[in-house]
């Protein structure tokens, strides 16, 4: 991904092509290491997945494009 990084809000694609929301960003683990933690675009949070790779994360629309445009 070229620019700045995902972040809490923004809707994304991950390395394997899913669409996801940016829900939060926390610190995990010995380290710590900061994961992004994902969730689908439609089907609310119950399946959620993380990632510790955030230059993965393709940005399809920052947080505050969607809020003016659900």
């Amino acid at each position: 991904m070229s620019g700045p990084r995902a972040w809490v809000g923004d809707q994304v694609e991950d390395a394997a092509g899913h669409g996801a929301i940016v829900t939060d960003v926390r610190e995990k683990g010995p380290g710590p290491v900061p994961v992004w933690v994902l969730r689908p675009i439609y089907g609310g949070t119950f399946h959620q997945w993380e990632t510790d790779a955030p230059d993965t994360l393709t940005v399809i629309r920052r947080r505050a494009e969607r809020i003016a445009d659900p």
